[in-house]
Parts: structure tokens; sequence; C-alpha cells
């Protein structure tokens, strides 16, 4: 018999879709659950101690919030049919729907009887993400940075005063006492402890500085006769809470739309986290794996709504303990939801967590809800805040937040269906945000508005005169009149896009003598007008340099302009410091005149792109909208 000529080629598996042997699996499975727990049981504890549950209801919404973890995660990192990423991506409950969650209940009465409207709204919320899915990329404009920003910050301000009621809450009697130094000192003692974690550990240590903060904290409380396990020896060693545990679901219209605007915010988090952690994972990520990280969450969400249970997101920490602990491996999150699962068969773990001191609960919350706050202000620095209708979006919505949050009672002057919505912060920033980033950006004209302002439309410039054209977008292309020339000639433009375009080509496709032309507009690095300010305005990282540094810039600038014959361009928005931008300069002296020309063309690009954003409003909504959370998880 002869021998095969070629053998089968083995399948190439991505770092993403390798099974680990099961000692692996399950040891970094756990290392997940254990990064994941404190944040994940808090959303429970909080809205059931908010909205009046018994101690018993409040085990058994723990236990479900874990059992239905597990599935979310499982759903997300396994995949079937176009449902799940299939990356690793940890699911918990999102911190987005604590507030509204407690609006809803409250605003039926509170106790257990209100938790049918807040199922009601959970499982609405999460068929409407899985049928909503196909499209949300188109809606992405609306949640540029300075929506997604906003919301996100008022998430976590909104959310600060319920960690602050459970840290001056007496554990006994579980009514507020402000006036006792002892729970002021169990909550300020839990932070200190995280904080004093996060300083001196790194690694793995510190990814659990909040588990470890409650650990210690009850500790403490325990040993001062302010913890009791009581609820635990009552507690089952198995059980399983069953669906619809406080009865059928009940739908209310504003419970319902409140509960999806919260949805749609997750929907824009879970985006950028999927695109962090594909980075991570080294897999791309189509659209259509946003589609099919969304169908996950909407089949999660509903699932939760059935088993007591609430909306679900990506937990960030997990995101970046993966990055931490560089295991890929999608099956290592399949096996921490296994776990998850199996917790949620065991009430006496859940009776401990339900044992933890108010107050140590309330220092905990107080860090991770300033933390939210903390990553929206991370967004809302990529905002541009010289364009005043940002700046009114974000100060109108965190106004009508923090009023409502401060005086929730301004809900009974309302209107029905209006009550609900006035009844949280989160709802009304949430409603007020999006709204008036449709009324500023997305009414009032057929295209974004740029420059002038904002009171400039695409169509306009599709209108204006030659000379209008080179005075609102001359400084793009260096005031350079055939570059200028070359980009009117392409209208009309028919989005912001071919507007772009227009600017790219002109740098690229001049002669070569127009191409001198424009190279020879800018200016020498180091080069001053007559008043010392810097020419070179694109360039921070030459700005405020001490008279040496100066004198070496001047140099190589002059060495560079003798060898080449025009001015060393260097793009400033990536080249951040003085010391690269020497190296690069340098470096480029070695380079033939046709290579160094070429080079310096694209740095122009590169230049002109730059400007093209800052002077276009709204010039790329959709890649700011999937990006803007990359460097929050970074």
């Amino acid at each position: 018999m002869t021998a095969p000529t070629s053998a089968k080629k083995a399948r190439r598996v991505h770092p993403v879709d390798e099974v680990l042997p099961i000692p692996k699996l399950a040891t970094y499975g756990f290392q997940h659950v254990v990064a994941f727990y404190a944040g994940a049981v808090l959303v429970p504890i909080i809205i059931a101690g908010a909205v009046g549950l018994s101690e018993q209801e409040l085990v058994m919404l723990i236990t479900a919030d874990l059992f239905t973890c597990g599935i979310a995660s499982i759903i997300q990192a396994v995949g079937f049919w176009k449902i799940g990423v299939r990356l690793p991506l940890l699911q918990g409950v999102t911190f987005a729907g604590v507030s509204p969650i407690i609006a809803i209940g409250l605003a039926n009465g509170g106790g257990s009887a209100s938790m049918v409207y807040v199922y009601g709204a959970v499982i609405v919320a999460g068929v409407f993400t899985f049928l909503i899915a196909p499209i949300f990329i188109k809606l992405l404009k609306f949640f540029p940075p300075v929506v997604t920003g906003t919301l996100i910050t008022i998430i976590g301000l909104c959310l600060v005063p319920v960690g602050a009621l459970d840290a001056v809450t007496n554990p006994h009697t579980h009514e507020p006492d402000p006036t006792n130094i002892r729970w002021f000192l169990y909550a300020l003692g839990t932070i200190a402890i995280i904080v004093a974690i996060q300083r001196l550990f790194s690694g793995f240590v510190a990814t659990i500085a909040v588990l470890l903060g409650l650990v210690i904290g009850c500790a403490v409380a325990y040993a001062l006769g302010d913890m009791d396990f009581d609820r635990v020896g009552d507690a089952a060693a198995l059980g399983f809470t069953p669906p619809f545990l406080f009865g059928m679901p009940k739908f209310d219209f504003v419970a319902c739309l409140t509960m999806i605007i919260v949805l749609m915010i997750t929907a824009v988090e879970s985006t950028g986290s999927t695109i962090a952690t594909g980075e991570i994972v080294g897999k791309r990520v189509k659209a259509s794996d946003i589609g099919n990280v969304l169908r996950a969450d909407g089949v999660a969400t509903t699932i939760g709504g059935i088993f007591n249970s609430f909306p679900y997101t990506a937990f960030s920490e997990n995101v970046g303990l993966v990055r931490l602990t560089g295991v890929k491996s999608r099956w290592v999150v399949a096996a921490a939801g296994v776990f998850m699962i199996l917790l949620g068969f065991l009430p006496k773990v859940a009776a401990i967590v339900a044992s933890i001191p108010n107050p140590v609960l309330g220092g905990a919350a107080l860090t991770l809800f300033a933390t939210v706050a903390v990553v929206g202000i991370q967004t809302l620095g990529k905002v541009d805040f010289t364009d005043h209708r940002n700046l009114i979006i974000v100060t109108t919505s965190l106004a009508l937040a923090l009023w409502v949050t401060s005086y929730p009672d301004i809900a009974q002057a309302m209107p029905t269906g209006l009550d609900l919505i006035f009844g949280s912060g989160i709802s009304i920033g949430a409603v007020s945000a999006i709204l008036l980033n449709i009324v500023f950006f997305h009414t009032g004209g057929h295209g974004p508005r740029v420059a002038g302002g904002g009171a400039i439309t695409l169509n306009e410039v599709n209108a204006m005169t030659r000379e209008r054209f080179t005075e609102v977008f001359g400084h793009v292309v260096q005031d350079v009149p055939w570059a200028v020339e070359r980009a009117y000639e392409q209208r009309p433009f028919t989005d912001t896009k071919a507007l772009r375009e227009a600017f790219q080509d002109a740098v690229l496709t001049g002669s070569s003598d127009q191409q001198l032309e424009l190279l020879a507009a800018f200016p020498d690095l180091g080069a001053e007008d007559d008043t010392g300010h810097a020419l070179a305005v694109d360039h921070v990282a030459l700005s405020n340099l001490d008279e040496n540094d100066h004198n070496d810039v001047v140099q190589m600038a002059g060495s560079y302009r003798e060898h080449f014959g025009f001015p060393l361009i260097i793009c400033a928005r990536e080249t951040e410091h003085f010391d690269r931008v020497l190296k690069n300069g340098w470096a480029r002296m070695d380079n033939s005149p046709a290579a160094e020309k070429a080079f310096a063309l694209i740095e122009v690009a590169k230049i002109a792109n730059y400007r093209f954003s800052d002077l276009v409003a709204d010039a790329n909504p959709i890649a700011a909208a999937r990006f803007s959370r990359l460097n929050e998880l970074h």
C-alpha cells in the first residue's frame, strides 16, 4: 500500500478557542469568579435593601443572580447560532440598572409585590435588545462620547448616595443611624483596606481588593459582635430559586421604557468591552460580532427576568483580568459560568453574603460606584467642550439627574407616566442626554453641522463660494490655495466622509511642485513669531520648552531643512514627548530625498486628518461610539 503523498493539514486553533486541560480550566475559571463575585452580589443586595425585601428573599435573589450569571457567561463565551460573541467575556448584572430598578420598585409600592413590575420591564428590555441587535450599529451615532460619558458619570454619581446610606445604617436594626461613629468607622475602614491593597499589591491580588476589603471588614465586625451568621444556619444546604418567585410579571409602559434605555446604555458599554477584549486576545471584532454580543445580552436579560435576576453586560473587571493573566481561552469563562451555576444551588453561600453588615457593604459600594463615575469622566475627557452644544448636553443632564437624586419626591408632582422617569436621576439624565444630543446634532438641517460654532450644515458647505470654503476649511491644508481648490472641486459632498476624503486626496495627488509648495507652507519646528509664540501650533510636545531643549529643536529643524530643502513635519498627535520628536527627526535624516518627501506628505495627511476631525462636529460618530470605551479598559 502506498503512503499518502500529503498528510492532512492540522486545523489551526486560535488561543481564544483553545480548550485547556480540566485542572487549568477549573483554576483559571475559579479565579474569574473570585474577581467577579463582590461586584456581582452587590446589585441584588442593594436592590433588596432599597425596595424592602425580606432576608429570606435576599438570599434567594443572590442565588438566582449567581445562577443566571453563570448561564449568561456560558451563552456569551460558548455561543450558538448568532447568539454569543465566543470571546472570554464574563457576564454580570449591570450597575446601570440599580437606580432605575429601585425607582420602579418604589413607584409600585415597594416590597415583594413591586418586583413583578421590575421583572416585567427586565423581560421586555431583554427581548427588545435581542430584536434590535442587527440595526444597533446604525444607532451608535446617537451615543457619541458626550452621551455615553454623561450617562456613565450620572450612573456613578446617582449610585453613590445608595452606598452612603448603607454606610450609616445600623446592621442590627437595618435603620439609618448617621450619628453613630461606629458605622462610619466600619465604612471608612473598609475603604482604607481597599485602597491599601491597591497601593501595596499588584496583579491578581489588586483585582480582588474589593472582595478582600469585604472579607476583612466582616472579620472585624464579627469580632466586635456586629455580624452574625444566624441566617446561614437557617438556610438550606441545597436549594434552587424557582422562576417567577414573586409572581407572574406585570408590564408598565414607563417602567419598560426606562429599562430599555438602560439596556441601550449597556449595549454601548458591551460594544466597548467586546472591542477591548478582541484587541487583548488578538481576534478581530466585526459588526456581526457586536450583533451576536447584543443578542446574547438580550437572551441573558430575558432569562434574568424569568429567573429573578437583572440586566446583563460584560464585567470590565474580568476584561482586565484577561489582560492581566494572558489566558485567552473562552472556555475558561465557560468554566467560571459552571462554577456560578453551582453556587446558585448553595443557599448557605448566599446567606453568608447576605450577612455582610450594612456599613461594611456601604464602604465597598462607595468605592465601586465612584469608580463608575470616574470612568464616565474619562470618557468626557474625549469631548470637545469648546463646542457649546456639548457643554449644554452634559451640564443640563447632570443638573437634572442630581436634582432628582437629591429630591426624589419631585416625581410625586409629575403626571402619571412621567413620575417614574423623574423618580430616578439616571432615568431623567439618560433621557435628557439622548434627546439633547438629537436636538443639537441630528435636527434642524440635513447632515452634521460644521465649523462656525456649529452654525454651518453640510448642505451649506455644498453651497459655499470658493472664498467662503477657503475661509472655513483652508487651515486643514495649511491654507495652500491649490490644495483647497482641489478639495472644493469635489463638491457636492454626500456626507462628512466624502468631505474628509476630498482633503486627503488633495494632499496626496498634487503634482511634484505642488506637493513641495504644500510642504514649504509648514513652519520649521521651533520657529516662533515676534511675540515668542510657537508657529507649529499643532505640536503640543514642543510647548513650554526650556532654552536648551528649544535650541536642540531649532538645530535639528535647521539641519533637516538644509539637507532636504523643506521643513521637518511631524504629526503632533502621534508624537507626544519631546525626546521622541528629536529621535524621530534625526532618524529621518538618513532617508533619501524621494523617500523623505513621501514620508513628509504622509505626516501632512495625518495632520490634515486630525484638523478635519477637530473642525467637523460628529465627523465620525460610529467610530467614536465604538471605540470610546477602549481607553477606560486599558
